[in-house]
């Protein structure tokens, strides 16, 4: 597949992903994307960041019409996933009368409870709350034609196994579902015995080559000195070529407003441009007009660039396989690559889980005008063993879960078949 078209998507769905910049599916959505329009149950092996988001989405998106009730449910094990998962189906549906609600454990429901009552087509929740507003009479599924089982595995690490196995009997037996696991132990397997009929199995290979391939550093910065270490670092580097990542589209702008007074050589790309504007930034990066894109993670998928010298981290993702996708866009064709990354106290717990995530330490150079106080950068061994066991109960842990089931859980369990017809 060169193009999107090729599936036969619907012309809002081409015209979101004109805008978005995607421009040749990645794997994943080449191997699952038509089968899911056929459909078809998928069991799919593949990592958060080759694409699997809208690899079941534009699929989910192209079959469905408002009708008032939820058509389709996306579970999925932590709240960060959740909110990253329904921002994306937000990007993908703008031209479409289709509504997306997100609901997740750690917070007061009203405001999911308002959202819910207004109508959703599509319903990306976290099991427990699921679970929680379901019992509360807020939440009808007999209505769900697409099941969405994400990150299966981590599903199990997490202990909610029994969770699942209590929605899926609140589920019709006739429906599509699709199953998304980064790994397939036995248990994910027997999971998919009991929920599917016939499934096609798809796998792509992990993002970790650029793991290996790309030079690595981070620097600990305040967050008020963020903008002050980054100047440093690009004199330093005599920049080239650089693409910086951001979280937010809004805090792309901010920061290419800031660039520009500093007289750099500057554009953003995010989901506001229109795809005129992409394009020619992305030509005048190219021929060298400018030398610094500031993008989101969203919109940084459809840029293509093989001469990329350096990714600067300027906001670190909360999401540890959004920084393998993000460092994979140096050091291509085995060309040299750098990854640079500018960490603030709040933004350690998220490196600790990218660098378990590649199974690798990064380099932290310390040598820098703006370091990070002392007091900010030593954890002690209390605190840390805290965080630890309150890592689904602190409220500014990076991946929160809902439900009362935290600690990690396997069980053998009865085959409870629900196929679809």
């Amino acid at each position: 597949m060169q193009n999107f078209k090729e599936f036969g998507l619907k012309k809002e769905l081409i015209k979101a992903l004109d805008t978005l910049g995607y421009e040749k599916p990645t794997l994943i959505q080449q191997k699952a994307i038509k089968p899911i329009i056929d459909g078809n149950d998928i069991i799919a092996c593949a990592q958060t960041g080759t694409g699997k988001t809208a690899a079941f989405s534009l699929p989910i998106l192209n079959d469905m019409e408002r009708n008032g009730n939820i058509q389709a449910l996306i579970l999925t094990p932590t709240r960060e996933l959740a909110l990253q998962i329904n921002e994306n189906i937000r990007e993908y549906k703008k031209h479409l009368k289709l509504k997306s609600v997100v609901i997740y454990g750690g917070v007061k429901q009203g405001m999911q409870v308002r959202a819910l009552q207004q109508g959703a087509d599509i319903l990306v929740a976290t099991p427990g709350r699921l679970l929680d507003l379901v019992s509360q009479k807020y939440i009808d599924l007999k209505n769900i034609t697409f099941f969405v089982l994400d990150e299966a595995d981590n599903m199990l690490d997490m202990g909610f196994i029994h969770d699942i196995k209590k929605i899926i009997k609140l589920l019709p037996k006739q429906r599509q579902t699709l199953l998304f696991s980064a790994t397939m132990p036995q248990e994910i397997k027997e999971l998919a015995n009991s929920l599917m009929h016939n499934p096609i199995e798809v796998s792509v290979a992990p993002v970790s080559s650029a793991v290996d391939t790309v030079k690595q550093s981070l620097y600990y910065v305040d967050k008020s000195k963020k903008l002050d270490l980054l100047l440093e670092v690009m004199d330093d580097k005599r920049y080239h070529s650089t693409l910086i990542f951001t979280r937010t589209k809004h805090g792309a702008d901010k920061l290419v407003k800031k660039l520009k007074v500093n007289k750099f050589k500057v554009a953003a790309i995010h989901g506001n441009k229109s795809q005129n504007n992409r394009q020619r930034t992305l030509a005048e990066f190219k021929e060298g007009k400018i030398n610094t894109l500031v993008a989101t993670d969203i919109a940084a998928r459809g840029i293509d660039i093989d001469d990329l010298a350096y990714v600067i981290n300027y906001e670190i993702p909360n999401i540890a396989e959004t920084y393998v996708h993000r460092i994979g866009r140096t050091g291509r064709i085995g060309r040299a690559g750098e990854a640079i990354s500018l960490v603030d106290n709040e933004e350690k717990a998220f490196i600790k889980d990218i660098q378990k995530l590649m199974n690798k330490k990064i380099m932290v150079i310390e040598n820098h005008s703006y370091p990070l106080k002392k007091k900010a950068i030593v954890t002690s061994k209390t605190n840390s063993q805290k965080n630890k066991s309150n890592f689904n109960k602190d409220k500014k842990s990076p991946f929160k879960t809902d439900g009362n089931k935290r600690k990690s859980r396997r069980s053998n369990y009865k085959h409870s078949k629900s196929h679809k017809h």
